[in-house]
């Protein structure tokens, strides 16, 4: 019988590493696949260089070839444009969520086939079940991962049950340290306490502000409070989102109580960061709109619906009800049932069925 051929990102962490390995344990036929999706600026402090060497250390280590390809131009043309647009529109988007459907498991996926691949695997923290529909043929499902506290399903949001369908997470029912752990029994020990990667998808930790003002042009404005009085000045709305209290720059104010301000508007309009001081209950929303959800596996059978949601990545679960408007595109409107602080728009809205991800949508504005 052919050993099946699996495809692994390996992004020269600890996590891809050890799916890599664990795999190859499992008898998988198994080909390590690095991406380069960012071009290197001066600046910069994308550790891609750094990033592929380590790649190349742990594929020679546990005995696979590892091979990198350019998505660049892919990366700018389908994630990091939107990255660019939702900002100038005001918005605070996600781009590791496009960058998972457009890149790692679309971009990514296709090159995969071309090798031959049965299967592509990551080192992502959540599982997968593919389950039998009663009509015949299988439904798959994205389910969290064991590590409630690195699970990832909600970046993973807007995939589809058919990128799904020949995905492989071998991390699901692992936690951080015990995949630490492997590594380090296995003399991987390039990574095995190898610091998690932060900032933006593929581009990395930078100073955020100064990397943006390479990309949009700024355009300071007035910090004004709740009744239009000038407070002070801000850099520019893009560089601000909803419930933020640091960077503001504005301090204590003759005759405002001595509390921490925070971002309550962005108007676009006017150009205009308006603030508040002191209470929040300002920046609270009973419900949010979305225009559209993306569902993994099957759709809902009812336009309404019980779940839980999360509005942001490390936010416990929500109770809530979905009602869906319009059954083509799932525009959808989900009311909570208690208040949720800084809903803000351009973020996703994951909904969840227990340890079922359901999927998720984009959220284009809150009501209170």
């Amino acid at each position: 019988m052919k050993t099946k051929k699996v495809v692994v990102g390996m992004s020269g962490g600890v996590d891809s590493a050890v799916a890599a390995l664990l795999l190859k344990e499992q008898g998988y036929d198994v080909v390590g696949l690095f991406m380069h999706n960012w071009e290197e600026a001066d600046d910069g402090v994308c550790t891609s260089a750094d990033d592929w060497e380590d790649a190349r250390n742990v594929a020679a280590k546990i005995g696979v070839p590892v091979y990198s390809v350019n998505f660049a131009k892919e990366y700018m043309d389908r994630v990091f444009s939107y990255f660019l647009r939702e900002y100038e529109a005001g918005r605070t988007p996600n781009p590791d969520v496009l960058c998972n459907r457009e890149i790692k498991f679309d971009a990514f996926a296709g090159y995969a086939a071309e090798l031959g691949a049965d299967y592509i695997a990551t080192g992502h923290y959540c599982d997968i079940d593919h389950e039998a529909r009663d009509s015949g043929g299988l439904t798959t499902h994205l389910l969290r991962a064991a590590d409630i506290n690195k699970d990832q399903t909600y970046f993973l949001n807007q995939v589809t049950a058919k990128q799904l369908s020949n995905v492989l997470f071998p991390l699901g029912k692992l936690t951080k340290p015990e995949v630490r752990k492997i590594a380090e029994s296995n003399g991987l020990f390039s990574v095995s306490e190898k610091k998690d990667s932060t900032g933006i998808c593929f581009i990395g930790e930078r100073n955020f502000k100064k990397f943006l003002m390479n990309y949009l042009p700024a355009k300071p404005g007035d910090i004004v409070d709740e009744n239009g009085n000038i407070l002070g000045r801000h850099d520019g709305l893009m560089y601000y989102t909803l419930g933020q209290r640091r960077g503001l720059g504005i301090g204590g104010k003759a005759g405002y109580d001595l509390n921490r301000w925070f971002v309550i508007e962005k108007d676009m309009k006017s150009n205009k960061l308006v603030v508040s001081c002191g209470e929040d209950s300002m920046l609270y929303s009973t419900s949010l709109r979305t225009s559209s959800l993306n569902f993994i596996g099957d759709p809902p059978k009812s336009a309404e619906f019980r779940c839980t949601a999360k509005t942001r990545y490390r936010q416990p679960d929500q109770d809530c009800t979905v009602h869906i408007k319009d059954n083509s595109a799932y525009a959808s409107e989900i009311v909570f049932d208690t208040p949720q602080r800084a809903v803000t728009p351009g973020q996703f809205v994951v909904l969840y069925d227990g340890n079922r991800c359901l999927g998720g949508g984009i959220i284009e504005c809150a009501f209170s």
